[in-house]
């Protein structure tokens, strides 16, 4: 518990640290431009870091930063060396003013830890790829590049548009533009809202399950042991599969309706029965110590015995929780028949009682779709492209235009642009480090999945780079501000409306990219748009340096402290 304590406050000062490295990315533009104060720029970001709280409902990128390592080979001390690492990659390049990315160096450091210690399990000869998630490493690495290259092409199209003489041009390009945006937008909500459900079935584990038996039988052909395993995983599958298909329909028109209506519908048709009794079985046992033990099993043998044991005697406990559930035993009938299959420890049975008289199944899948409501996003973008309409056209048409009244909008607009990358940044930046606390909560036995994040854990993340954007990062605007390319008020706006854009893009996709990478694409497309010599390449050069060594340096540092830690801790 100790080292979970300390784990907690090193995330949340790794925050702290990562919103004022990171405070350049939201305030260099409208403190080199000269429309805020430096003290009422980190002002202002660290309000709208702090409103994103509000705004991002699903957490995407934080799921995935828990998912980079599978669970076999998190453990406290992995976590404490990534941790260490960042930090203090995260520190040098803040004092030689380097705008590094922390989103990389918390990846890199969290699977260097991991490989790390599962080679020293296992063997040097493991596969890399059964240790860390493939999928999420190759999306972080790609978007090192592809990140500054989305806001190099809006930033680009931003400005271009913004200078267009024709103002009818410019709103019906505008029009066009967030329509399109929308429906993309509407697209990420549906195919969120799919994965979260078939997530609720358990469709994606049981499709995991059914895969690697398989791998399993082509070696040990005619296991009956195997093939009596792959059978009950396909039956759980095609049980699964059924009920989500039948609930499909109403996922499809959730515009039309809602998340309560949609999961009132499945409960009365039947579609929540038998997930039912497994997610209350899972609640039953998670609140007798089973997660604990599931922690200390990969390192304790008598551990990983009792787990054996506990992890086959609690899937019985299904039979009297469906009969409870279903009204037929009392909830004392149900808690006899549980403590006589496998006993429920005396300081567990107030929970474990708490645990059946509060599940509520429907409202409990209704959170699930709720969390990719993504409305909030859309009707925003749906209200910034308004009111730049609405200033264009007062400025332009109602208003006589000068180089004065048309300076002055821009830098009128430049808040709203650096409040929406600040939110896009306090949303990407500050679920990175949820999916930390998430992944130790999660060795330690405190949850089993990241859905069942305490509430407790965003509001202190939100808070702590909130309060890191506060101490600001004057070296960092420096270089992001006047280093890179002279920035205008208009290409101020561009680059930060850019930024946002590319933040709330793929923090729909649930892609953990960098800030830094975001903004500093942006910056440079607003300088290529006057002439490319505008744009200081060698400093640019410098930058991609820096975002290249970030996740293999930071993974070198954290499996390095990873075996430090290791050693003093067998002493």
């Amino acid at each position: 518990m100790t080292l979970l304590i300390i784990i907690i406050a090193l995330a949340l000062i790794f925050d702290y640290i990562n919103g004022f490295h990171d405070a350049a990315n939201s305030i260099a533009t409208v403190v080199s431009t000269k429309v805020l104060t430096p003290f009422q720029a980190v002002l202002w970001a660290a309000l709208f870091n702090s409103v994103a709280f509000w705004i991002f409902k699903d957490h995407a990128v934080a799921n995935s930063i828990s998912k980079t390592v599978y669970k076999d080979f998190i453990t406290l001390p992995v976590i404490f060396s990534g941790l260490m690492a960042a930090i203090f990659w995260n520190l040098l390049t803040w004092w030689y003013g380097i705008p590094s990315s922390s989103s990389h160096t918390l990846i890199g450091g969290f699977a260097g830890a991991a490989i790390a210690h599962a080679l020293m399990i296992k063997g040097i000869d493991y596969s890399w790829a059964k240790i860390v998630d493939s999928d999420t490493i190759i999306k972080t690495v790609l978007f090192i590049f592809l990140a500054p290259l989305i806001g190099i092409v809006i930033s680009i199209f931003i400005t271009v548009v913004t200078i267009m003489r024709n103002v009818w041009w410019r709103l019906a390009i505008i029009t066009i533009a967030t329509a399109g945006t929308v429906l993309m937008f509407d697209k990420f909500e549906d195919t969120k809202i799919k994965e979260n459900v078939e997530k609720f079935y358990s469709i994606d584990k049981y499709k995991k399950e059914v895969s690697n038996i398989k791998e399993e039988l082509v070696k040990k052909q005619g296991d009956t042991t195997l093939q009596s395993a792959l059978n009950l995983n396909e039956e759980k599958l095609e049980k699964a599969n059924v009920s989500y298909n039948q609930i499909l329909p109403y996922l499809s028109d959730f515009d039309n309706s809602s998340a309560n209506d949609i999961a009132a519908v499945a409960k009365e048709s039947g579609w929540l029965k038998n997930v039912a009794v497994s997610k209350l079985k899972d609640e039953v046992r998670n609140a007798n110590d089973f997660l604990v033990l599931e922690a200390k099993a990969p390192e304790n043998k008598d551990a990983k015995a009792e787990y054996s044991i506990a992890k086959d005697k609690t899937e019985e406990y299904k039979a009297p929780l469906k009969l409870y559930l279903e009204g037929t035993i009392t909830l004392d009938s149900a808690l006899v028949v549980v403590n006589s299959i496998y006993p429920i420890a005396d300081k567990n049975i107030d929970k474990v009682k708490l645990k059946i008289t509060k599940f509520n199944i429907e409202k409990t899948f209704a959170g699930e779709i709720d969390k990719a409501d993504n409305s909030i996003i859309v009707y925003g973008i749906i209200g910034a492209a308004i009111l730049f309409m609405l200033v264009y056209l007062y400025v332009e048409k109602i208003k006589t235009p000068t180089a004065h009244t048309v300076a002055y909008m821009f830098k009128k607009l430049q808040l709203f642009s650096s409040a929406a990358f600040s939110i896009g940044h306090g949303g990407n930046d500050a679920q990175k480090v949820m999916g930390i606390i998430g992944a130790a909560l999660i060795a330690n036995g405190s949850m089993q999945d990241f859905s069942q994040l305490p509430s407790w854990v965003p509001v202190a993340c939100y808070l702590a780079i909130g309060l890191g954007t506060m101490s600001g990062g004057w070296k960092i605007v420096k270089t992001m501000g006047s280093k890179i390319t002279k920035v205008t008020p208009l290409e101020g706006v561009a680059a930060e409306t850019a930024g946002a854009f590319t933040l709330f893009f793929t923090g729909q996709m649930g892609i953990p990219v960098s800030t830094t990478h975001t903004i500093t694409g942006s910056i440079i497309g607003v300088g290529a748009t006057k002439r490319l010599s505008a744009v200081r390449w060698g400093v640019t050069t410098n930058l991609l340096w820096a975002w290249v060594l970030t996740i293999p340096v930071s993974g070198v540092l954290a499996a390095i402290t990873f075996y430090i830690v290791h050693y003093f801790m067998k002493k």
